[in-house]
């Protein structure tokens, strides 16, 4: 009796096996999952040149495809950075000048990303795949405005911009609120380690299917409070605070992402799914990070700041099964606007709203290594009528910034250093202001920037 249950069993397992597979192999088109870290360094990963923290499971991402040394983030900030990432525009251009406010602080709505804005949900979705936001959300709080109203068919995260990973509460300077949703219903997981809840998530939606996923995954690492895993402090017991605290916490978010790929790769989906990581901005120096931990190299600045540590970030492509270069480098500049084109591009999926994308497709530079195709690129936060924001502009090695400022506090700017000129081709560091020694470069990034930035008024008045 035993030997015969044994073998139906087998049997049932066998069947299950061969369906899974023919729906995987059934699949015209890749699946794809965006990964967005949170507030993570520059150079923050061996395969960027650390040298004091542990991550293989990116690494082996990076090793499977190509890896960008000048990507750019679109904001040195939370949510206008993920606004741009998710619909392939300069946060100017979605809608979005800052960082999204509490509910209580904004009790009519108005702030967010608004509802009509593209995002890569409504981009994959009219093409057959199910979407899924997993992770932080921090883009608004109105119905219309949270995952569910902005084309994801699913939600498990939270709202605001940072939680306690085992309480799931915002502490911030109050009201102190609980903040882990279900799509839009609040649910309780009290002493549930938020990152393995996320892994969860991601496993249980990414069970092979006939229709491909679209997840946008959105960790909140190494974003404070640092709350790496107890393995991960104890490896890293050496290093002096904060960056132990720090670089446990990126190990630990190395170690999510890798539970994520073994999962893909035992289930046969791995070859058929696009991998993209980037961090959201550089590193935060705020007070609830201990003043740092991150590393940004040579470059100077830091979260909030339009300098190279700012904005200058981390980033991958992988796509096993579709012939992506693996192991290799791309020093063209390129940014986070770029995905949205990119991977319309690779999935063959048509972009409803061409005309209105600030990225380009990275096919040309992934595959064959072709010249960036950006020749101007802008940053700004703020409200875009305040004149003493700060913002940037880059086109070829030059980069004019407005009212910059350091928050790693290692250059520091004076009334003269208002317009502040660098060649990031001579000087990536950023340390010296060239504008007198070449008024017409300033004169001519201005204008581009003065342009830009009238283009998005008139837009904004209409």
């Amino acid at each position: 009796m035993k030997t015969q249950l044994a073998l139906i069993l087998g049997g049932a397992f066998l069947l299950a096996s061969c369906a899974n597979e023919e729906k995987v192999t059934a699949q015209s088109k890749p699946n794809v999952i965006v990964i967005l870290s949170d507030d993570q360094g520059t150079l923050d990963l061996n395969s960027y040149g650390s040298t004091d923290l542990s991550t293989p499971n990116l690494d082996r991402l990076a090793a499977s495809g190509v890896r960008f040394t000048q990507f750019y983030a679109v904001a040195p900030v939370c949510s206008p950075s993920r606004a741009g990432l998710l619909t392939g525009r300069y946060n100017y251009n979605a809608g979005l000048y800052g960082n999204v406010d509490i509910p209580d602080h904004d009790p009519e709505g108005k702030s967010g990303m608004p509802t009509e804005q593209i995002t890569m949900a409504e981009l994959f979705k009219p093409a057959g795949y199910r979407t899924a936001s997993i992770g932080k959300w921090h883009l608004g709080h109105t119905p219309e405005k949270l995952p569910n109203g902005q084309g994801f068919d699913y939600f498990f995260g939270h709202q605001r911009g940072c939680i306690d990973n085992y309480s799931h509460y915002f502490f911030w300077s109050g009201p102190n609120l609980h903040d882990l949703y279900q799509n839009d219903q609040e649910i309780y997981r009290p002493g549930e380690f938020f990152g393995d809840l996320m892994v969860e998530e991601v496993k249980q939606f990414t069970q092979p299917s006939e229709d491909p996923f679209f997840i946008y995954w959105a960790i909140n690492m190494p974003h404070y409070p640092y709350q790496g895993r107890p393995s991960w402090l104890e490896y890293y017991k050496g290093l002096p605070s904060p960056r132990k605290e720090y670089a446990a916490f990126i190990s630990t978010l190395d170690e999510l992402v890798g539970n994520v790929l073994d999962h893909l790769e035992q289930t046969g989906q791995l070859e058929n799914t696009i991998i993209v990581f980037q961090s959201d901005h550089g590193h935060s120096t705020e007070e609830r990070a201990y003043f740092g931990g991150g590393n940004a190299g040579p470059f100077n600045g830091a979260k909030f700041s339009m300098l190279e540590g700012g904005i200058r970030v981390p980033a991958i492509i992988s796509w096993p099964g579709g012939n992506i270069p693996t192991g290799e480098v791309r020093n063209q500049w390129a940014g986070s606007v770029d995905w949205f084109p990119t991977l319309a591009d690779l999935a063959n999926v048509e972009i409803p709203n061409p005309a209105e994308m600030d990225g380009i497709s990275l096919r040309d530079v992934i595959y064959d290594n072709a010249t960036s195709g950006h020749d101007v690129m802008h940053w700004a936060t703020g409200n875009p009528e305040v004149t003493t924001n700060s913002w940037a502009v880059r086109k070829g090695p030059w980069k004019l910034l407005g009212n910059p400022f350091d928050p790693a506090k290692k250059l520091s700017f004076t009334e003269d250093d208002k317009l502040y000129l660098v060649n990031l081709a001579q000087d990536s560091t950023e340390s010296k202001n060239l504008k007198m020694e070449h008024p017409e470069v300033t004169a001519e990034l201005l204008g581009l920037h003065e342009a830009w930035l009238k283009g998005v008024l008139d837009a904004r008045s209409k």
